[in-house]
């Protein structure tokens, strides 16, 4: 992603500075996609360790190490949102960018919340230990599994339609993107530690996220490698102009973040994982219902024929 300097010390000195300039200039520029990238990659990693801090550390805010893994991951699909763009205005695009920005996805959305659950569900050490483990701790650790190995093949898929990319392409996704399931993931992270310190004690809603952040897991994972087809949000609701109506959700979406912003987060990226599936069943049943009509309407025409007749 980055451009090459070519040496210059077989041409003439004079007339040489300023477009010596101008190329050190454009690889500086150029490196910024890259930085960008790594950026994304590194917040991966500081949402695996901070995970992996004991429960009572003492951060800064009165956050939860877990609350400050999940932010993390948020921080690291801001970078990822600006590398791409940053490579498109710089001219920079290259094979080894796109490389790298699967392998930064792959840490990041992939591995990052799946181990960030994990370690929210509080599971032992299933498969390998020789105490009482129990069946859930196992199922866990599968769906998590799971969970990764959706991400890698997703980000593979992704890969290789996109070298002939269709009109569909820029308004939608086919599959849930990664960074998608791993904001799903996150923010039910982010809405467990909230109700954990609002309420200073482990209050049923808190247990029960713990156990629905499984389930979630394993949806994410499924939506990941599925063909439905996912909305581009910013392509589609945000970029050039908008209807009015679309204004007005953006609007209220502001407002109710800046009012419940833990709720106001897991309610969108879950509505948002939803929104696919949601859509081909009511597409589906609206289908089902149109073929029904009308094949009532047909044997009613035909009993009115026999009537006649």
């Amino acid at each position: 992603m980055a451009y090459r300097l070519v040496p210059d010390d077989d041409q003439p000195d004079q007339g040489r500075k300023p477009k010596r300039g101008r190329r050190a200039r454009l690889a500086t520029v150029a490196v910024l996609p890259t930085l960008m990238t790594l950026g994304n990659l590194l917040c991966g990693f500081a949402a695996v360790f901070l995970a992996s801090r004991p429960a009572d550390s003492q951060l800064p805010w009165q956050w939860t190490p877990l609350t400050f893994a999940a932010a993390a991951i948020f921080l690291g699909m801001v970078f990822d949102g600006l590398d791409g763009r940053v490579a498109r205005w710089t001219r920079s695009t290259s094979d080894l960018g796109e490389q790298l920005d699967s392998m930064a996805d792959m840490v990041t959305f992939g591995v990052a919340p799946a181990f960030v659950a994990v370690q929210l569900v509080g599971i032992g050490t299933p498969f390998l230990s020789e105490g009482g483990e129990q069946l859930f701790d196992r199922v866990t650790l599968l769906i998590a599994g799971i969970y990764v190995a959706c991400v890698a093949l997703r980000l593979a898929r992704f890969n290789i339609e996109i070298e002939q990319p269709t009109e569909s392409d820029h308004n939608s996704f086919k599959g849930l993107p990664s960074p998608g399931a791993a904001g799903t993931v996150a923010s039910m992270v982010l809405l467990h530690e909230h109700f954990m310190v609002a309420r200073e004690s482990n209050h049923w809603i808190t247990f029960a996220s713990s156990l629905l952040m499984v389930g979630v897991m394993l949806l994410a994972a499924l939506a990941m490698v599925g063909r439905l087809r996912y909305v581009h949000v910013v392509n589609r609701y945000i970029r050039g102009r908008a209807k009015f109506g679309s204004f007005a959700m953006v609007v209220v979406a502001v407002l109710l973040l800046f009012t419940a912003p833990q709720a106001s987060v897991a309610a969108a990226f879950v509505i948002y994982a939803l929104s696919a599936p949601v859509s081909w069943t009511l597409r589906k049943c609206a289908s089902f219902t149109g073929r029904r009509e009308g094949s009532d309407e047909h044997h009613e025409s035909d009993d009115r024929q026999k009537d006649v007749g």
